[in-house]
């Protein structure tokens, strides 16, 4: 790559080996949030045992991390679109790293919730920075490309379920917030540098097939959230995202709550607790879920992919309902549902910039990411929900026909009108296009 193409002139076509690099480069940045949100669950218990805060009150931390995570997106996509990816890249993981310090030395509410919210921020910026870049760089294959992106997050912190459990036992959880949020925060800085985003012609153009549905006109952010589908994307994300993120941060207390926590368990030749084995499994299945779906839906189109993803995930938390209290159902059960939840991150933002245009993807995406955050504050609620029942079976129910009725808004309403919608664009432009210059 000569050092004119980097300085930002005009540039030829890149090759697909260089798209990927940056692709590679935006999931070891992913890798190292994702225990920002998925290794939380670790923490709940020591936190309330040392402390003695009730569960709820430790999950409004949870919940303000996702709410920074995503509310801000848009703004930092801002940046992003404007200044490129690096310098929203350094700044976030450095936030992430004094979130999780701050954490460690928590001893307070609000302290604690101070943390998790700058946390939350820097994670929000290297989430939203990552995903638009790879919406940008991709958009032949942007629902795999989104896909794998979203996968580091999803399954970035499998390989350090054991470890972070390790630590927490043997050094206390304040040592594992500490070490685990600065090395993570170095690694994201490093990986900051390699981070470019593409320029005019150095891409393929977006591609034209009778089940993928994508525009040539570019919306600017204030044009999408004035339009009702957006507001049908953003609801329909709520409902699903609800579900996946109340599991996320109860894996453990509903486990312990089921009594099967600590049960040993043995699949495929190998043996862990119930808690251990469902988070590394669904770890694992949240991140493949991601691509694989993303690719699924470069196939057949975005809403039929919903369709599916929605409905099994539906299925998965009703069966988790009637059967979880056995620990081999559990981490089945848990894997099905993760793997059928964690689509979410790659379907919704390249089915919303297949929509609105790839110009404005990173805050148009920025602006559709911060459903996770309005999702986020039903979280407590579970919490709540459970205490007050003393049982989860009230939360297993709702989130599951929250999924079921996201997979039958997806084909019944969303696949016609956004196939009006583009329709309409495509009139609009090619109309513009007609008009001789005065």
């Amino acid at each position: 790559m000569s050092t004119e193409l980097r300085a930002g002139a005009p540039a030829e076509r890149v090759s697909d080996g260089y798209r990927w690099l940056q692709l590679a480069v935006g999931v070891i940045c992913m890798v190292m949030i994702a225990n920002l949100q998925y290794g939380w669950t670790f923490f709940v218990t020591d936190i309330e045992k040392q402390f003695g805060w009730d569960r709820a009150s430790i999950q409004w931390a949870f919940t303000l991390f996702v709410l920074f995570e995503t509310w801000l997106v848009p703004v930092e996509g801002w940046f992003v679109d404007q200044f490129g990816p690096r310098i929203v890249v350094v700044f976030g993981g450095v936030m992430c790293g004094v979130g999780w310090v701050i954490n460690g030395f928590a001893d307070s509410l609000p302290m604690l919730y101070l943390g998790q919210i700058i946390a939350g921020i820097g994670a929000g910026a290297v989430y939203g920075t990552c995903v638009g870049n790879a919406l940008k760089w991709f958009p032949d294959k942007r629902g795999l490309a989104a896909g794998i992106t979203a996968a580091g997050f999803g399954a970035g912190a499998a390989l350090t379920v054991a470890p972070i459990q390790s630590m927490i036992a043997n050094s206390g959880y304040q040592a594992a917030f500490i070490w685990f949020g600065i090395g993570q925060a170095v690694v994201i800085v490093a990986m900051s540098v390699f981070l470019l985003a593409p320029k005019a012609g150095q891409v393929p153009a977006p591609v034209v097939k009778a089940n993928l549905v994508q525009t040539r006109r570019d919306y600017r952010p204030r044009e999408v959230l004035r339009h009702p589908i957006f507001w049908l994307m953003y609801f329909m994300f709520v409902i699903v995202g609800a579900g996946g993120l109340m599991i996320t941060a109860n894996l453990k207390p509903i486990a312990a709550d089921f009594h099967i926590d600590k049960i040993p368990v043995t699949l495929a030749g190998l043996t862990m607790t119930t808690v251990t084995f469902a988070a590394t499994i669904d770890r694992i299945l949240n991140g493949l879920t991601r691509p694989f779906f993303g690719w699924v839906s470069d196939k057949i189109g975005r809403e039929p992919t919903m369709f599916i993803a929605f409905g099994f995930e539906g299925v998965g938390i009703y069966l988790l309902y009637l059967y979880g209290h056995d620990p081999v159902l559990f981490v089945i059960l848990t894997g099905l549902v993760f793997f059928a939840w964690g689509e979410i991150y790659s379907l919704f933002p390249s089915t919303c910039t297949d929509t609105f245009g790839s110009k404005f993807a990173a805050t148009n995406a920025g602006l559709l990411y911060t459903a996770k955050g309005t999702a986020a504050l039903l979280v407590p609620f579970a919490s709540t929900l459970q205490t007050a029942t003393g049982s989860w079976d009230s939360v297993f129910l709702i989130a599951a026909g929250a999924n079921i009725l996201a997979s039958l808004l997806a084909i019944t309403v969303l696949k016609p009108w956004r196939r009006s919608v583009v329709a309409r664009a495509e009139r609009e432009v090619s109309g513009a296009h007609a008009v001789p210059a005065e």
